[in-house]
């Protein structure tokens, strides 16, 4: 041990850079994990979400713009827009503050920042889809079409 603490010092001098990037992914992987242990908010796959709807009555919200939404939709689906549960203009979904609600965006990514936001105003039960419409689509699983 005496050894070590030599050349590990040596060897931090040596390689300022990549010791400071692995310190770096040292932090961003604590703190993930940190995030993720303490979320209101659960990602869900496509059977867990076909499950909270049918076994739950989950509702899901599509946070697409409204020409996505009428291009292909998940069944009874709402349309709300991310920018709708920032300012808490909730009017179509307030009452389902206690019922499992499923948020759905194009492709997962986002969906999760609108999920928290919703955690935050009082809703119970709130789920990420991941892969969002995309994922969906992929698994071949239906879709609703608005015609126009």
């Amino acid at each position: 041990m005496q050894e070590f603490i030599p050349m590990a010092t040596a060897f931090a001098k040596n390689h300022t850079l990549m010791v400071m990037a692995w310190i770096a992914v040292f932090v961003m992987v604590i703190y993930t994990t940190v995030k993720a242990l303490t979320t209101k908010v659960k990602i869900v796959d496509n059977a867990e979400a076909v499950r909270l709807m049918n076994n739950e009555e989950a509702i899901v919200i599509d946070l697409r713009t409204l020409d996505e939404f009428e291009r292909g939709h998940i069944i009874n689906s709402i349309n709300v827009l991310p920018s709708e549960i920032k300012n808490q203009n909730l009017g179509k979904i307030e009452h389902h503050k206690d019922t499992p609600v499923i948020l759905a965006c194009a492709t997962g990514m986002t969906a999760g920042a609108s999920a928290e936001l919703l955690a935050k105003q009082g809703f119970s039960r709130v789920y990420s889809l991941k892969e969002g419409i995309t994922g969906w689509r992929s698994a071949n699983l239906p879709l609703v079409k608005k015609n126009k």
